[in-house]
């Protein structure tokens, strides 16, 4: 079994930065990649940035300079660091992974609330 551990949300400013961060843990023989997604209230999940293995990465047009999603393997751990934030990126947001375990299996952790406001 896989978990995926997100932290760091909570409430920022207009221009203000966070850094979520989101630990997997479990039967983990190799991760192929992991990426955040958030959802705001009366809108569809989007994809907002995502890291593979061989350390590319792709990002949400919303979001290009001013987020950056970096991962530390010896840790199965990505980060997403948010600059600039807009109230627009209030949503939750949800880490995905896709695991390599017994199985391949697509992960998701229980999100955690984003909140851009003055």
């Amino acid at each position: 079994q896989v978990q995926l551990v997100e932290s760091g949300g909570g409430l920022a400013q207009p221009g203000g930065s966070l850094r979520l961060s989101c630990a997997a843990s479990g039967s983990i023989f190799g991760i192929n990649y992991m990426g955040w997604y958030r959802q705001a209230p009366g809108k569809q999940r989007e994809l907002v940035a995502v890291i593979s293995s061989d350390a590319s990465t792709n990002y949400a047009d919303s979001v290009k300079g001013r987020f950056t999603i970096s991962g530390d393997n010896a840790k199965n751990t990505v980060y997403l660091q948010m600059n600039s934030l807009k109230p627009d990126d209030t949503a939750v947001y949800y880490c995905n992974a896709f695991v390599r375990s017994t199985t391949y299996v697509d992960v998701w952790g229980q999100g955690t609330q984003v909140t851009v406001s003055s």
